[in-house]
């Protein structure tokens, strides 16, 4: 008989996705016309569903409001995720709108609503039951109880001797608290996994390979990705390896940054290298930009 599945547990965000897809620039005081669509959504979520597509036992901590927190669980089981999602009674669920243009690209308006209340009330070490490796999202970190969470489940995490990865989620964010509170937040994880923006931010620099080879002296690995370029990783100074983006035509890039971390962390879960985890990152990523939304599809119950 074969292991079971060594268990992932992501902490971070639901969110409501509100997708607008438009052929043009947006005019002022104009009437543009788009696709619309509602999907679930949230860093967080979107890492935990690809994992469990790609085969991971996942489950996600996360805050919703009482207005579309049972929507969302239904959603994540469709996923294959075990969600434990809390319920915040006076402030709605996190939404997001996504206007993608043409090209695949987003600009994001977003609205945090419960899932800045994620906070250490909603930690429990049982969580980390048949865990291996912790998975905290980036926007846990930018408001205080999210932080206070961050610091419980990290500690709990170690104690248990679960790896722990970061993903930085936002170079937005990064600015407005400050990339030298991130990293002493952060530092001394196993993995980090930034953007080429959010490596720039954390570094000051836009060169990707200095700036994962900077870091990686704060973070036992650096998994930097790189969109169309692929993704490389570096430790203890240096870039140790690299992988190629799949060649596909991008419909939507929400969600790619979220497949590449499960799909890297689902693959070192397996016992994979490091090159040949950034490899599947790459092929998970690929997958998701040829869909609109974050999330994987899911199959018909026929």
């Amino acid at each position: 008989m074969s292991d079971p599945p060594a268990g992932l547990l992501v902490v971070g965000d639901v969110v409501t996705d509100v997708l607008a897809r438009h052929a043009g620039p947006l005019p002022p005081d104009a009437d543009l016309p788009a696709e619309i669509t509602v999907r679930a959504g949230g860093s967080a979520a979107n890492t935990a569903a690809w994992a469990a597509t790609l085969g991971a036992d996942v489950r996600l901590l996360a805050r919703a409001g009482a207005d579309a927190a049972q929507w969302h669980a239904a959603r994540l089981i469709e996923a294959g995720v075990r969600p434990h999602l809390r319920v915040d009674v006076s402030r709605p669920t996190a939404v997001i709108i996504v206007m993608v243009d043409a090209a695949g690209e987003r600009t994001m308006l977003t609205q945090r609503g419960a899932g800045a209340r994620l906070g250490p009330d909603d930690w429990d070490d049982a969580l980390l039951e048949g865990a291996a490796w912790l998975h905290v999202s980036g926007y846990v970190l930018f408001a205080e109880p999210g932080r206070a969470l961050a610091r419980r489940a990290i500690a709990a995490a170690r104690a248990r001797g679960a790896g722990v990865s970061v993903d930085p989620a936002s170079a937005g964010d990064l600015r407005r608290w400050g990339p030298g509170r991130f990293v002493a937040a952060t530092e001394g994880v196993d993995v980090l996994l930034p953007n080429r923006d959010e490596a720039a931010v954390l570094t000051g620099t836009a060169d990707p390979r200095e700036a994962a080879a900077r870091l990686s002296g704060r973070y036992g690995l650096v998994v930097c990705k790189l969109g169309g370029d692929g993704a490389l990783a570096a430790r203890a100074g240096r870039v140790i390896a690299c992988a190629a983006a799949e060649p596909v035509r991008a419909i939507d890039s929400t969600g790619a940054g979220d497949a590449f971390a499960a799909g890297f962390l689902t693959a070192r879960l397996a016992g994979m290298p490091v090159a040949d985890a950034l490899a599947a990152g790459c092929r998970a990523g690929a997958r998701a930009v040829t869909g609109v939304g974050g999330r994987p599809p899911v199959p018909s119950p026929e």
